[in-house]
């Protein structure tokens, strides 16, 4: 007979679910998951749980640093199954971070095998490295079985493990940390530890200290790797009261000079985080796109240290430029963020300053030496009560052992007879009979007021603030003598140093060898160099009916400036004219000139130097000729003269008061500060004219008079008291000049 088969349950009623209040509800929680177990650090121990856990576990497994390495598949296969119910590779990631050197300011794991290197090259699997923990990770965990920190139950319910360790040093900071979350992220960098230690201890008296002042202890990062800040203090400063900002940092190098002028820049250091190999690939790369004009070569030759040795194209290449082209375009040049995003208390996310990160970790060593001196208080208890009751028994043993040889219930006979405690007579009944014929009186009563001693100095710390913030003085100071600053890893790494300004580097120009040269340029547009500093250019020849309009001296490395009636200003590179044998060529073929439009001036660049500059009508402005810079042919917009105008004058702006003479020979003189500073535009107006135009204008200081050439090349000068007549405002028409001024309407 067929056996029968009872019919299923039937299925639970269905409950009706609002999906975007169940979605929220869900993603709330990873969220918060998230960001409490996985992510951020917490701000006493500066740990996420990964990592407090791997140093729990291997405290579990008793890998002081003093004891034998175990492998690292013990670690991480412990950790999984006790703490840690995540993939084994993560694990195993997180603790070879924890060994390199190049990762953590103050490696918490000492590893013995491959753990990977600054190139980039992953460590070996766990099955074949080795590890324990360095005397660090040891003052992370002391005190922890002394009731220091609270403990949970881990994910199985099966054992305990710490919520928090003890952490004997700022670890947050010293070590950093780096995370990302749901929603929000972290990025701690490393500190110096003594430098630490200095700024805890001074916001041990001033609880109230601002950044400034602990940045006089602490004055910004340092990474394991080493390397130069270049960023100001006041930036540091900010990003430390803020809690949020970056560290522009750099690689250190050297200049190596080797023989008959030629030499290397040698790189030692490479910024945090930055993967060597990776780096040289860039500049590789780079070099082979020909973006690193002034690189002949770069080759890796490190060994235990970083030796990155970069070549130049030519000896005469500026080592300073050469190496400001690599910060641009590479990671020589890194900026780390900087987001001190932490779980305060260890329970709420919030960015905090440096001041409340060091204010975090003292809190909490004073949280631990609270708990620890309540712990070490209650033994002390039980051990006075213990010692109580064997004294007793000392000056009674005959009777004790006879009372354990011969009576039936000897416990509550004991009890009964010397008025023991139930715990004096389990310690007395639990006491071999040797161990009680070798107990002497004075020994006992010797530790027991040792430990009264002992008792109410514990006692008068747990009642004394000030005594307990005397303690962690104490504390701190000792940690400090561990990891001196003169020590190998208590030495500062990353140094400070001011970056260069910020401009665009001139490659051609840093490619040029810088030589003395005298420009020369003809009426009709012919430009040329001479070599060196020519004084006297009476033998120059020139084309046909041409003739000198301008000379000046200068250097390969020089800007020239050429002003075309139009208004456009064209720059020219001084290496690139033509060479004084011949006439030259002309300006118009090294820029593109508008047709119809004629060269005004010529004249040497000077960075931040003022000129005014004036159109034949009349009108002008003062301009610095850094405003006339440009890199393209077709030049930039000086002025916009109006129409029938065109662009006439640019003189030096050198003094307090402006001379302008006109086409009709009327001179006017006034304060340089009626005209106004532009970078570019019409102007305003400079004198007034019936007919004619301006003829030419002179900038200069009225203390020491105007002065002028006559056609014999005498310098005539007018002191103030003889200019009364011809000093007016801004846009009066003027008079005619004083007795001696050139009959051509020119200052010489």
């Amino acid at each position: 007979m067929a056996r029968t088969v009872d019919p299923p349950p039937p299925p639970a009623e269905a409950l009706p679910v609002n999906l975007r209040e169940a979605l929220e509800e869900r993603y709330l929680a990873y969220a918060l998951s998230t960001i409490m177990g996985r992510a951020l650090p917490d701000a006493r121990d500066g740990l996420k749980p990964v990592h407090r856990r791997i140093l729990y576990g291997m405290q579990i497994l008793k890998l002081d640093p003093t004891s034998a390495f175990k492998k690292c598949a013990k670690i991480v296969g412990d950790v999984m199954g006790s703490f840690h119910p995540h993939g084994d590779q993560a694990i195993y990631d997180a603790l070879v971070r924890l060994a390199q050197d190049f990762s953590s300011r103050y490696p918490l794991v000492d590893g013995q095998g491959n753990f990977g290197n600054i190139d980039g090259d992953s460590a070996a699997a766990y099955r074949y490295t080795e590890a324990r923990m360095t005397d660090v990770a040891r003052l992370l965990l002391e005190g922890i079985d002394e009731d220091s920190v609270d403990f949970r139950d881990n994910y199985s319910g099966d054992q305990l493990e710490p919520i928090v360790l003890p952490s004997a040093l700022p670890n947050l900071l010293a070590n950093g940390a780096q995370g990302i979350a749901v929603g929000m992220a972290t990025s701690v960098p490393p500190h110096n530890l003594a430098e630490l230690c200095d700024a805890a201890l001074y916001l041990i008296v001033n609880r109230k200290a601002d950044v400034d002042a602990l940045m006089r202890f602490v004055p910004g990062p340092d990474f394991p790797t080493g390397g130069v800040i270049v960023d100001p203090p006041e930036v540091i400063a900010e990003t430390y009261r803020t809690g949020r900002g970056s560290i522009r940092l750099r690689a250190r190098w050297t200049k190596e000079e080797g023989s008959r002028g030629v030499w290397n820049a040698i790189v030692s250091e490479i910024p945090y985080g930055v993967q060597k190999s990776r780096l040289i690939e860039k500049i590789a790369e780079l070099f082979n796109d020909k973006k690193l004009p002034l690189i002949s070569d770069i080759r890796d030759e490190s060994a235990e240290d970083i030796r990155i040795v970069i070549e130049p194209r030519a000896r005469n290449v500026d080592a300073d430029v050469m190496m400001e082209t690599l910060f641009k375009l590479t990671e020589l040049e890194t900026r780390v963020g900087v987001n001190m995003n932490v779980l305060v208390d260890g329970a709420v996310p919030r960015v905090v300053s440096l001041g409340e990160a060091i204010g975090q970790w003292l809190d909490h060593r004073r949280e631990v030496l609270l708990r620890r001196s309540r712990h070490r208080l209650a033994e002390i208890e039980h051990r006075l009560e213990l010692l109580a009751g064997m004294i007793v028994v000392f000056l009674n043993l005959d009777e004790v052992i006879r009372v354990i040889r011969e009576e039936d219930d000897p416990k509550a006979e004991l009890m009964k007879a010397f008025s023991l405690t139930e715990k004096q007579t389990n310690y007395v009944l639990d006491t071999r009979l040797r161990s009680l014929r070798r107990l002497e009186e004075m020994e006992l009563r010797k530790e027991h007021e040792e430990l009264e001693k002992e008792k109410a100095e514990v006692e008068e710390l747990l009642g004394d603030e000030k005594r307990q913030w005397k303690t962690i003085t104490w504390q701190i100071r000792e940690l400090k003598k561990k990891f001196p600053p003169d020590s190998k890893i208590g030495k500062r790494r990353t140094t400070f140093a001011e970056a260069p300004a910020a401009a665009d580097i001139d490659l051609t120009e840093a490619m040029i060898e810088r030589e003395p040269v005298t420009v020369v340029v003809s009426q009709k547009g012919w430009i040329r160099a001479l070599k060196g500093h020519v004084q006297d250019l009476s033998s120059l020849q020139f084309k046909g009916d041409d003739a000198l309009l301008a000379s000046f001296f200068a250097e390969t490395t020089s800007k020239i400036l050429v002003l075309a009636s139009n208004g456009k200003i064209y720059t020219l590179d001084a290496s690139k004219l033509p060479g004084g044998r011949g006439h030259g060529e002309p300006i118009r073929l090294m820029a593109d000139i508008d047709e119809g439009a004629d060269i005004v001036t010529v004249l040497p660049y000077a960075p931040g130097q003022k000129m005014l500059a004036a159109t034949s009508d009349g009108r002008g402005f003062v301009v610095n000729q850094d405003e006339m810079i440009g890199g393209t042919r077709k030049g930039r917009v000086l002025m916009n003269p109006d129409e029938g105008a065109k662009a006439a004058l640019l003189v030096p702006a050198n003094g307090d008061h402006v001379a302008v003479i006109g086409e009709n020979r009327k001179l006017i003189v006034f304060t340089l500060g009626e005209v106004p500073e532009m970078a570019r535009g019409k102007g305003v107006r400079l004198q007034r004219y019936k007919d004619g135009g301006v003829a030419d204008a002179k900038v200069f200081a009225m203390k020491d008079g105007l002065t002028w050439l006559d056609s014999a090349g005498r310098t005539f000068t007018v002191t103030k008291a003889e200019l009364t007549d011809w000093i007016g405002s801004r846009a009066d028409a003027g008079r005619l000049p004083p007795r001696g001024f050139p009959k051509n309407n020119r200052f010489g």
